[in-house]
């Protein structure tokens, strides 16, 4: 079944203190891109979110969102800065006597003091704030593959009804070029009894000439292998596997294919057939540049 490469999945929980919040969408993309933004304590684990999504995504480009806020202060450290706080207690001591200064060094002057006091935060466990984080990103990926599905599923059927569209376009045009070649006959026959009247000219020689016509004009390749492209669209759409690159490959040798059966058509009717088959390819083309 075909996927989307839009997608969208949220997901946020409260575990071993820390408020875990996790989200990833998707667009278009020729390949895999992901882009990781984490708070800086977090860093770390950048390379290890973007293997977990890529494990899942083969194709888009993806933007990865996580936000954490420790909600317990289990394991912070107050530091004082006792040297400093000292030389800040001598320098107030000195203005006070150098300019009579009344007042008395206080806790609350101290604290307004720059660099006095640090706060130091216990080291983190990696691999446990790890376990934490794919605990959240599981179901959110899970709701983004699940849409991506979902969209594939409205694109695989719009896919499929514009193929079966174009294989009747393909039938039609098959049908008409048998007549081609005969309504060519009539003419040169037409031609040459106009140019002659009523006298002999060679009948092989005409046949000779509408073989050499039917030749030139013969599709029966370009429809055979036509029908093979769209047969070949249908497995794709069954496929487990990404199949967007391959079958954007596929529809572009299916324009190419009716760009041939148009440049031998000398019948008007088939030319206006090419004229809605490319048009047709042209929305396959158009929807496939969604599918993953």
């Amino acid at each position: 079944m075909l996927k989307s490469m839009t997608g969208y999945g949220r997901s946020e929980s409260i575990i071993d203190g820390r408020h875990i919040i996790f989200e990833l969408k998707s667009v278009n993309h020729k390949f895999f891109e992901c882009n990781a933004r984490l708070p800086r304590s977090c860093m770390f684990l950048e390379d290890k979110l973007k293997a977990l999504v890529q494990s899942k995504i083969s194709r888009g480009k993806v933007d990865v969102f996580l936000q954490l806020e420790t909600l317990e202060s289990a394991g912070t450290e107050v530091l004082v800065n006792h040297s400093l706080a000292s030389a800040y207690v001598k320098a107030f001591g000195e203005l006070k006597e150098e300019y009579h200064l009344p007042d008395e060094v206080s806790l609350s002057l101290l604290a307004r003091c720059p660099d006095l006091l640090s706060v130091r935060k216990a080291q983190e466990d990696e691999d446990a704030l790890w376990a934490a984080v794919c605990q959240v990103a599981e179901p959110a990926i899970e709701s983004f593959l699940n849409m991506r599905k979902a969209e594939g599923t409205r694109l695989q059927s719009d896919i499929l009804a514009k193929a079966e569209h174009l294989e009747t376009l393909v039938s039609e045009v098959e049908k008409l070029t048998p007549e081609t070649v005969s309504e060519y006959r009539e003419r040169l026959k037409a031609k040459i009894e106009e140019l002659l009247g009523s006298a002999h000219f060679d009948e092989q020689r005409v046949l000779t000439e509408v073989a050499v016509f039917a030749d030139k004009v013969a599709v029966d390749e370009e429809i055979v292998r036509l029908r093979s492209h769209i047969r070949e669209l249908h497995r794709f759409c069954e496929s487990e596997e990404p199949v967007g690159r391959k079958t954007d490959f596929l529809v572009q040798e299916m324009n190419r294919e009716t760009n041939t059966i148009g440049s031998k058509s000398v019948n008007s009717k088939i030319a206006y057939l090419v004229v809605d088959m490319k048009a047709e390819i042209e929305k396959i083309r158009e929807q496939i540049q969604n599918v993953e």
